[in-house]
């Protein structure tokens, strides 16, 4: 090994009351959405989008972890194209700034409303907020071929507030359709940050069957902001590594196509690390390359697959007595690298640590089509036909499982998205609730008891609340 430096219950089927892939009425015609998508883990996947009269054409990134729907606005050196106001005859500012920050990344815009259709989506044309990016920091990379992000979770993650309606929220509205959609993305043992011409589908509206092989087995939405759910073990070769099962969910356990690795909470992935470091066939290996630091080459015509284990994630079923896991195989975690060395095929570690969230990102995602059935506030998971290396699947979905081995709720039962701010602003609260009781006491008792204020004495009972901010 050479080091170098590194840069639910099962359901058959479509859902219930969804419209079949066949049906050729209506807006939704599923078999049309199939390869809609481009990209490639190391990027993101985007969909192509026509915004605007005279319509312009842009790829928008699409992102389950963020909320609203945004494009250049502005040329950037790092963006091929830009969505131009001026030449829009249907677009109308709404005047309101917007800024929204990512674990990687930020930008700041105006929002405003405009007409899109999707070529390879829903049929017809549709009114959706849309904020112009007119400054950003790390958000357009070099190298990327997207010009804007879609965002895909619930309206209470929308910036500037809630009450912007999302993109997807105005296509159920708008279109009649079902409140699902569904994900595959295609670049199972593909090089990361390659030509990034890697397939995906984004289904609005439902199910397509030819997307997935087997059962689909769901998990509960467990709070409707991101797509948080929840998780009961991880599991390295097969072995279970006996942590709390809060410690996985620690502060949240989400589900976002736009975070490209698979990141675990510190605890969880020092003991993720040790446990493939210890059923690993490499006696000694760098520590750069598991904190991403350095990257790992073999020769071209050797496969190190074979030398890693592969890692499993149990989730709670519907049935919350029972469970079901999820495993990738190192195929989708040992990711190779493009462009370095002659004889050398390098690859990175395609999971991180976090320090607020379990992460289910493209490095798990692209083995599974994903369901986000909204209306039934679940989320599903299959088997990807297109998971595969070499001819082989590089992932599996097994169940039930009893759950009878791990605790009733795994998630905080105070579940607030910022927990020491609400912890202080209770406190805060508390304190200034009882100053205020003190002050009523002092109040009721008889004159003759009160103390007699001087004029340096002074009764204060200023106070302020730590608000709860989005992040």
């Amino acid at each position: 090994v050479v080091l170098r430096p590194g840069s639910g219950s099962r359901q058959q089927g479509p859902a219930d009351g969804l419209a079949l892939a066949s049906d050729p009425g209506g807006t939704l015609n599923f078999l049309a959405m199939v390869e809609n998508l481009q990209g490639d883990s190391g990027r993101g996947y985007y969909l192509e989008m026509l915004i605007g009269t005279p319509p312009q054409a842009l790829n928008i990134l699409v992102d389950t972890g963020s909320s609203n729907f945004a494009v250049a606005g502005v040329p950037d050196p790092d963006v091929t194209s830009y969505f131009n106001t001026e030449l829009s005859s249907t677009y109308k500012s709404e005047g309101i700034d917007v800024t929204v920050k990512y674990s990687q990344g930020s930008w700041t815009g105006v929002l405003g409303t405009d007409v899109i259709t999707i070529p390879k989506g829903i049929y017809g044309s549709y009114t959706v907020n849309i904020a112009t990016i007119l400054e950003s920091e790390n958000f357009f990379l070099p190298g990327v071929k997207w010009h804007g992000i879609l965002g895909l979770a619930y309206n209470a993650l929308a910036k500037p507030s809630s009450s912007v309606e999302t993109f997807f929220d105005s296509l159920v509205r708008q279109a009649k359709i079902p409140n699902v959609f569904s994900l595959q993305m295609c670049g199972a043992g593909l090089p990361v940050s390659g030509s990034g011409t890697n397939g995906g589908s984004l289904v609005m509206g439902g199910i397509e069957p030819s997307l997935y092989t087997g059962d689909i087995w769901y998990t509960p939405i467990k709070e409707e902001w991101y797509y948080q759910v929840e998780i009961l073990k991880l599991e390295v070769g097969g072995q279970n590594l006996e942590l709390d099962c809060r410690e996985y969910n620690a502060d949240k356990a989400i589900v976002d196509s736009g975070t490209t690795l698979l990141r675990l909470p510190q605890k969880v992935f020092s003991a993720v690390v040790q446990a493939i470091a210890r059923t690993s066939l490499i006696q000694e290996f760098s520590s750069g390359f598991w904190t991403g630091s350095q990257l790992a080459c073999w020769d071209k015509t050797e496969r190190p697959w074979s030398l890693f284990p592969k890692l499993s994630i149990y989730l709670r079923d519907e049935n919350s007595s029972r469970s079901f896991r999820i495993s990738i195989l190192p195929q989708l975690y040992i990711q190779p690298i493009l462009g370095i060395g002659e004889n050398l095929q390098c690859y990175r570690f395609g999971i991180s640590s976090s320090t607020n969230a379990l992460v289910i990102g493209a490095t798990v995602m692209e083995g599974f089509y994903v369901i986000f059935d909204r209306a039934q506030k679940r989320v599903g998971f299959a088997v990807s036909p297109c998971a595969e290396v070499d001819g082989s699947p590089v992932s599996e979905i097994e169940g039930p499982f009893t759950t009878a081995d791990v605790a009733s709720n795994c998630v905080s039962s105070v579940s607030f998205h910022e927990p020491v701010l609400w912890i202080a602003s209770y406190a805060l609260m508390s304190l200034c609730g009882i100053i205020l009781l003190v002050l009523i006491i002092l109040l009721l008792i008889p004159p003759r008891c009160q103390h007699r204020y001087t004029d340096n004495d002074v009764v204060n009972d200023e106070s302020s609340l730590v608000h709860h901010r989005w992040k």
